[in-house]
């Protein structure tokens, strides 16, 4: 039973910072953040610019693409962050009621920047198993560069997030982009190496932590954990790409384009090199860093948007995310 992307939608804020500016905040060389951090500029949030509302903006924007009717939606699934609007809030059931998918339910998940390709595998498995679902909306915003501190040197391999909003809908006995087979691996020895420090039930938030600004992104132990990244990221990149060609019935031979994350250039590039990709068989995002788990889709959107795909195209989305959690999922682009 074929389950295909109907179409994809993206929202990009206006306002940006320049690789300039990333060097003013954070005493990084202009160059080092141009050609080894890969950042010309970065899209952050305006006033407007709320987590969970990117994410709605970028669901019209799909509903648009596609002609897709928001009352036949079936399932909204919120793939953005946890930093959003309010604490302990539903995300995917403000979605539902904005975009007007009235006979929808909807839940959210998180994953990190691994969040998209567990939503196309979750999502997948839902509707092979559920009669009754036949359309699902994927959502989500992102705007974690709040809790960037450019003067922390522990974090410098952060100062790409950006913000931005970004949607997929999927629609089985849908021949067309069909979504193949993914694949996801975890590795909990990474599992505190990155946190916001102060907030939670360990040490919960006071007037003196906030005014101190204990509440950002910080690495507990930066030496460790890039010892050990080192022997494990890129090889599980590579892994699970391979394994999610293999499950779909083809090899790192067979792509044509892979929607990757934003990160250094060198890794960027070490990727490529490794499945013998050009760099025309995918995009940098130079111009949006990292906008966490909607750079798949972004990349995508982009990828269509300059023609780079063709009927037949093998795309394999691809991301890591803090946790450490890595992911994969083919495509075949076009009609059966």
């Amino acid at each position: 039973m074929p389950i295909g992307i109907v179409s994809t939608g993206v929202y990009i804020p206006s306002h940006s910072m320049s690789a300039e500016e990333i060097a003013g905040a954070s005493n990084v060389p202009l160059h080092v953040v141009k050609d080894k951090m890969g950042i010309t500029k970065k899209p952050i949030p305006g006033p407007n610019d709320h987590t969970v509302q990117m994410g709605i903006w970028a669901a019209q924007d799909a509903l648009k693409r596609g002609q897709v009717d928001p009352k036949s939606i079936d399932c909204v699934i919120y793939i953005g962050e946890e930093h959003k609007e309010y604490p302990l809030w539903t995300a995917a059931i403000k979605t539902q009621e904005e975009i007007g998918a009235y006979h929808a339910w909807g839940f959210d998940i998180a994953l990190r920047c691994g969040t998209t390709i567990l939503a196309l595998k979750l999502a997948k498995s839902l509707m092979l198993s559920d009669d009754s679902i036949e359309t699902v909306l994927l959502a989500g915003g992102y705007r974690n560069s709040d809790f960037i501190d450019y003067t922390n040197e522990r974090t410098r391999f952060m100062f790409n997030l950006g913000a931005g909003g970004a949607a997929m809908i999927l629609k089985k006995n849908h021949d067309v982009n069909a979504l193949l087979e993914s694949d996801l691996m975890t590795d909990g020895s990474f599992s505190e190496d990155v946190v916001v420090p102060v907030g939670g039930t360990k040490t919960p938030l006071t007037k003196e932590l906030l005014m101190s600004g204990a509440y950002k992104l910080d690495v507990l132990d930066p030496e460790g954990m890039k010892k050990r990244l080192e022997q494990k990221s890129m090889q599980n990149f590579l892994k699970v790409i391979r394994h999610s060609l293999s499950k779909s019935g083809y090899t790192e031979h067979d792509i044509s384009f892979l929607a990757i994350l934003h990160m250094k250039k060198s890794a960027h590039n070490y990727v490529l090199n490794e499945l013998g990709l050009s760099e025309d068989q995918s995009i940098y995002l130079h111009e949006y860093g990292h906008i966490g788990q909607m750079d798949q889709i972004i990349s995508l959107q982009l990828a269509e948007q300059q023609g780079k795909l063709k009927q037949g195209d093998i795309v394999v989305l691809v991301s890591a995310g803090i946790g450490y959690a890595w992911g994969a999922t083919t495509i075949k682009w076009g009609s059966e």
